[in-house]
């Protein structure tokens, strides 16, 4: 399977032919104790509303019904956590780590700050998101459908750091002809939408928890106006407009009617494979490394009876959107893709970097 084709079909597909069953729970209980969820991003972004939506539906399922505590560990784009986490070994089941697009990214291209290792780790639970870009008000009303009117307009955007999952949205509006400054540095995408509160942004992207919770009011209230959301995939791999924004167009549709982008050749398809290894599975909670099988499959089990809920799709999709959520040998799947992008595309795109910013990774 490789990421450009990548489908829950393909992962569930790919699961059935290799003979793997989800395992039965053994005998596990948390009566009174306290799991700590660490979050390596700031209280703001959407990591931090996916793990605070998923914590309490979590502790309802797990045997014992401990208390989850999501706690934060911000720092350097998610790497300082996730450090951090590759150096734990906890066999109890108390500690759960959450991951987003901006550590699977610094990942793949090989950052030298990166010390963690994914196949370390025990997947539990796997989701996909989306994300949306949006103009200021006054650059919003020269957007029709394209950034041709947007070409001369100098942006400002609060980003975490170009080896992140900002490297998406960067690359996109690069690939339409904007001209975005990125200031460097935030501790999350949360900090990002405060700086557009406040006029020392000019164009901002959420992913879509992060989007639902606060951006969306802006651009009801007028305060804001959504340009594009990244897509999502169909069960053939194609991109199309996101389940949860069908209002609002792709970058792909944006891209055909500006001037100049192109959606094929090498700077398409290197955008398109860090779209899919951020997007589609872009939130995953793992077990760290050493967890006993009996801890792993009692956590799966548990996720899975949270997906099962009656209201699961309703509150799911108010809250974190309407995206497949992987458990148990699914999610390891969608790890496998998650974490592999095409040589070709990581070529691209560290060179990319060291001409746009400056940023070596070797």
């Amino acid at each position: 399977m490789t990421v450009s084709t990548f489908t829950r079909r393909a992962v569930v597909g790919l699961i059935a032919a290799a003979g793997i069953a989800a395992p039965a729970a053994a005998e596990v209980d948390f009566s009174g104790k306290t799991i700590e969820w660490v979050i390596p991003f700031s209280e703001t972004g959407g990591s931090a509303k996916w793990a605070n939506f998923f914590a309490p539906l979590l502790a309802e399922e797990l045997p014992g019904n401990p208390t989850v505590v999501v706690k934060f560990m911000p720092g350097a784009g998610s790497t300082k956590g996730a450090n951090w986490f590759q150096e734990q070994d906890h066999d109890d089941g108390t500690l759960l780590f959450g991951t987003s697009g901006s550590t699977q990214f610094p990942y793949l291209l090989g950052d030298p700050r990166v010390r963690y290792e994914y196949k370390d780790w025990n997947p539990v639970m796997a989701s996909g998101t989306g994300g949306v870009a949006y103009l200021n008000p006054e650059d919003g009303a020269k957007f029709d459908g394209s950034a041709n009117g947007l070409k001369d307009v100098d942006f400002i955007y609060g980003s975490q750091g170009a080896t992140r999952l900002d490297l998406v949205p960067l690359l996109a509006w690069q690939m339409l002809g904007m001209n975005v400054e990125p200031v460097f540095g935030i501790k999350g995408r949360g900090d990002g939408r405060l700086m557009f509160e406040r006029g020392e942004a000019t164009i901002d992207y959420q992913t879509s928890s992060g989007y639902l919770k606060g951006s969306a009011e802006m651009v009801a209230a007028g305060d804001a106006v959504a340009m594009m959301t990244w897509g999502a995939l169909d069960a053939d791999g194609n991109i199309v407009r996101d389940p949860t924004f069908p209002d609002i167009p792709t970058f792909k549709e944006v891209c055909e009617a500006t001037e100049g982008c192109e959606t094929s050749g090498e700077v398409w398809d290197a955008w398109r494979a860090f779209f899919v290894a951020g997007f589609p599975v872009q939130k995953l909670a793992f077990l760290p490394a050493g967890t006993p099988q009996e801890v792993i499959d009692t956590y799966t089990a548990a996720f899975e009876a949270v997906v099962a809920r009656a209201d699961f799709a309703d509150i799911s999709s108010k809250r974190v959107g309407k995206y497949q959520v992987f458990t148990g040998a699914e999610a390891q799947g969608a790890l496998g893709t998650a974490t592999s992008v095409p040589d070709e595309a990581k070529t691209f795109v560290t060179n990319w970097l060291q001409e746009a910013y400056g940023v070596s990774l070797n």
